[in-house]
């Protein structure tokens, strides 16, 4: 997901991409731990995008009180 496709979202719609990334990051890591992982990169996009919806989340909300 794009840094732009994620700043033209609420703050409502971040927390529900959010909610559901990581419940992918959970079913990747348990698909890991019983071998039956084949895409091995998303882990890593999974993470970053998570990582990228919460500093932009952060930032709106400072954005906010300010």
């Amino acid at each position: 997901m794009k840094v732009s496709d994620i700043r033209g979202k609420s703050t409502d719609q971040l927390n529900d991409e959010l909610a559901s990334l990581k419940k992918e990051q959970f079913n990747l890591r348990f698909q890991k731990a019983t071998g039956q992982l084949e895409k091995t990169a998303r882990v890593k996009e999974v993470r970053r995008t998570i990582a990228r919806i919460k500093t932009i989340a952060a930032e709106q909300s400072a954005a906010k009180k300010a």
